[in-house]
């Protein structure tokens, strides 16, 4: 399937749609547009009126993460300024992370996020929770919300909430810290949820031991016999094997130069494959049986790699990288099952059809959800974290009668928080 194809002729679709309505002035009272965005709305919000009546939970729930958002904003500007320190030691080069494709986190555009059915699900939930959150805690301290709607560019983008801005200014400044906050509190509480329910279902899943091949050693008997990675070892000299012990036991009475045939499955078909044996690279030690040149695809491996993660304090953080590894690392880690279609997934016993799919679109909405979450912490405007930021210093400088400060203060901060995001992208270009 040529999807380039299919996103030129989406793109021509949505131009033409979104240009008749705009120049025929069709449905003005819902739809608005903010460039090329189209944006859906509607005035009728009354729903997030029913928050109300649980108001105490909410406030409590608004100023538990509003504490969140100050602790993550902290931690979040330590590490950047540490990852600047750390490129100005030993730049990196700039490729992969570094690349401006993948500065932002946008679907189809990074390197490492696909367009997928559960990509799209999670990038969408992440934006409808945060804006949600905003439009409660605004209901929940008496702060009118004027509308709600969705951001249109080809497909659904994004989600917003129209506050009156007059009121929000006029609102305690407690109110709006935990206005602002609930976004993000709502992103990470959501994170979390995804992030228990993937350690669930993937304790459901069980290894299987065929041997499945994921690597092809270039210029070995299996590559030079026609053997690709992602296909499995169903015989070796017509003798049926279910696991890579199966095979490794058969090898082990083999010498350099011995030839095999061995029959391969992938997609359905069977092949047959002679291979002479070579002797082992001295990478691998001293072994006297024939070398085939491969590597298996480990399940068991993969199970270790994931409980191990999981039961570190940092778990969800470290569960970012895997899209990451999959595309930089070749999926070092065998964890590309939780985000992407690989041939993998049949290497593992589920529980129910469609398991695979249920785990991508959990892992999706807890990456974008992290993501979003601990991004917007940032203590810089235009983020939530900046507004809370602002929020604080004016407290601070209100109390002393210094009031003229505040404007100063806060675009000195931003500024420095934003020179250092832009440190860190433009060093691997100048030192890398």
């Amino acid at each position: 399937m040529d999807w380039l194809l299919i996103g030129i002729i989406a793109v021509i679709i949505y131009a033409l749609v979104a240009g008749y309505i705009k120049y025929a002035h069709l449905w003005e009272a819902h739809v608005t547009f903010y460039g090329p965005i189209l944006a859906l709305k509607t005035e009728r919000v009354g729903f997030f009126d029913y928050f109300r009546r649980q108001t105490g939970f909410w406030r409590g729930y608004g100023t538990l993460g509003a504490v969140l958002v100050v602790v993550i904003s902290i931690l979040m500007s330590a590490l950047l300024l540490l990852a600047v320190y750390n490129s100005m030691i030993n730049p990196p080069s700039p490729e992969g992370i570094y690349e401006p494709q993948n500065i932002l986190a946008i679907p189809g555009v990074n390197d490492f996020i696909p367009i997928t059915f559960a990509v799209i699900i999670g990038f969408f939930v992440t934006l409808v929770v945060h804006e949600f959150g905003h439009a409660i805690l605004c209901r929940v301290e008496d702060i009118k919300v004027k509308s709600t709607g969705i951001l249109v560019a080809v497909i659904p983008i994004g989600a917003f909430v129209e506050p009156d801005e007059e009121e929000v200014e006029n609102a305690p400044r407690s109110s709006k810290i935990r206005m602002y906050g609930a976004g993000i509190t709502n992103n990470i509480v959501v994170a979390l949820i995804c992030f228990a329910a993937i350690v669930l279902l993937m304790g459901m899943a069980t290894p299987s031991a065929t041997p499945m091949i994921q690597g092809v050693y270039k210029d070995y008997p299996a590559g030079l016999a026609g053997i690709s990675p992602d296909s499995v070892i169903y015989a070796v000299d017509g003798i049926r094997v279910e696991s890579v012990t199966d095979v490794s036991d058969m090898l082990q009475k083999t010498v350099p130069g011995d030839t095999l045939t061995v029959t391969m499955l992938k997609g359905g078909a069977t092949s047959d494959h002679t291979l002479t044996l070579q002797e082992w690279p001295e990478e691998f030690g001293n072994k006297s049986s024939g070398f085939m040149g491969v590597t298996y695809y480990s399940p068991e491996s993969a199970e270790l790699v994931f409980n191990n993660l999981i039961k570190s304090p940092l778990g969800p953080l470290l569960l970012l990288y895997v899209p990451i590894n999959m595309v930089i690392e070749d999926d070092s880690l065998n964890l590309g099952i939780l985000a992407f279609d690989v041939p993998y997934m049949e290497m593992w016993e589920v529980p129910f059809t469609g398991f695979w799919g249920v785990i991508q679109i959990l892992f999706w909405t807890f990456w974008f959800n992290l993501a979003v979450g601990t991004f917007n912490a940032l203590p810089f405007i235009p983020l939530d974290g900046g507004y809370i930021m602002r929020e604080g210093v004016a407290g601070f400088f209100e109390k002393r009668n210094r009031s003229d400060l505040v404007p100063i203060v806060v675009s000195l901060i931003s500024s420095f928080m934003i020179a250092v995001i832009l440190l860190l992208l433009i060093i691997p270009y100048i030192f890398g």
